[in-house]
């Protein structure tokens, strides 16, 4: 028989307790349709981009952190999903916001443009996760700021903005200038469809569609929407979503519409808020979620844009938007990514009320 000592025995109490105190502090899990706050990133940011990495990290790179605009920092940092931190990584070479990125199929992160619209930016640049550096790679022909950058089916990468558009060739590093739309396209997103080709948003008029096998544009129909803010996620039925936010006025607005790329048509429906500057994710359950953004707050002398921090979901079965749970913040011009376990990660941006601003480090968790 093995007899223990009676300070053996003293210990048992003190780890229990031990155990419970850690059981008790354990982050909770997380409740279906709810926001929860995550580790902050190293270094506020706005006009920033977000990557899901092959490995589930998340890669943020640049952006804004500057109250007073016009400082793009040339800092990137991971997210790790099991510990909720982030962790610096290798620097870009060169300072860059409003930009854009796309993983290729090779696991690195390409990384092209930025800048302001008056000042924008023609070089790219790669991420190696398995080194944490960053190479300078081929130039585009043509300088972009707040553009698209859409991954192929076979592999290239289509940048296009206005009346001009160029490919990236992945194996050589080069850019090669491809066919123009017919009619100037914008903003930061396309969609890839699932024929291959590549729907871009007019900013006035029809909507063009680009062909990779042919290297041309053809019209299709317009949205019949104000092309600022666009979000445009594909969804399983292979049509696309595109919703809109926008100031007109003294007053904040949204609006959205469905393109059915069988019909070329879009359809007209109600944008999920009276709020401009939100940002969106197509959810692993189908669904679109919004959240976030700024509205316009009537004031004497003069109306303020203050941030919200309502989030909603557009349900395709039904075509409409309902509430879901808010974030722990209000923000606007956040990056949101949904996760390889389907949460989505909301990071950065800013935060406004009527009497300051705020860009921010702080990060949320949505679990739909």
């Amino acid at each position: 028989m093995v007899r223990r000592s009676s300070h053996q025995y003293a210990k048992i109490p003190v780890l229990l307790f031990i155990a419970g105190l850690v059981a008790m502090t354990a982050m909770p899990a997380l409740a279906s349709g709810t926001f929860q706050k995550t580790g902050s990133t190293n270094v506020a940011r706005i006009t920033h981009t977000a990557t899901l990495l092959s490995n589930g990290e998340v890669l943020v790179a640049g952006g804004d952190n500057s109250s007073l605009g016009g400082n793009c920092p040339s800092s990137a940092e991971l997210f790790n999903p099991s510990t909720g931190a982030w962790t610096l990584t290798g620097c870009m070479t060169t300072a860059r916001g409003n930009h854009q990125a796309v993983l290729l199929p090779s696991g690195e992160v390409l990384v092209a443009g930025g800048g302001s619209a008056s000042d924008p930016l023609a070089s790219a640049e790669l991420y190696n996760p398995s080194t944490g550096t960053w190479t300078p790679t081929g130039s585009m022909n043509t300088a972009r700021s707040g553009f698209s950058l859409t991954l192929l089916a076979n592999g290239e990468v289509l940048a296009v903005q206005g009346t001009s558009a160029e490919l990236y060739n992945p194996a050589t590093g080069t850019w090669t200038v491809t066919g123009s739309p017919t009619s100037p396209v914008g903003g930061k997103n396309a969609a890839l469809l699932l024929n291959g080709q590549v729907l871009a948003i007019g900013t006035d008029g029809p909507s063009e569609l680009y062909s990779p096998s042919s290297g041309t544009w053809s019209a299709t129909g317009g949205a019949g929407i104000t092309t600022l803010n666009v979000i445009t996620p594909r969804l399983s039925s292979g049509e696309v979503l595109v919703t809109s936010g926008f100031i007109s006025g003294n007053r904040a607005e949204s609006a959205a519409a469905l393109y059915d790329p069988s019909t070329g048509q879009f359809t007209y429906l109600n944008g999920p808020c009276r709020c401009a500057a939100f940002n969106g994710a197509l959810l692993k359950t189908g669904e679109v979620l919004v959240a976030g953004g700024t509205i316009v707050v009537p004031g004497n002398p003069y109306p303020s844009y203050q941030t919200i921090k309502s989030a909603e979901l557009w349900d395709p079965s039904t075509q409409a938007w309902t509430t879901t749970g808010s974030l722990n913040g209000s923000r606007s011009g956040q990056s949101m990514t949904v996760l390889q376990n389907g949460e989505v990660l909301v990071a950065g941006g800013s935060q406004s009320t009527k009497n300051s601003g705020v860009i921010l480090a702080t990060a949320e968790l949505y679990k739909p």
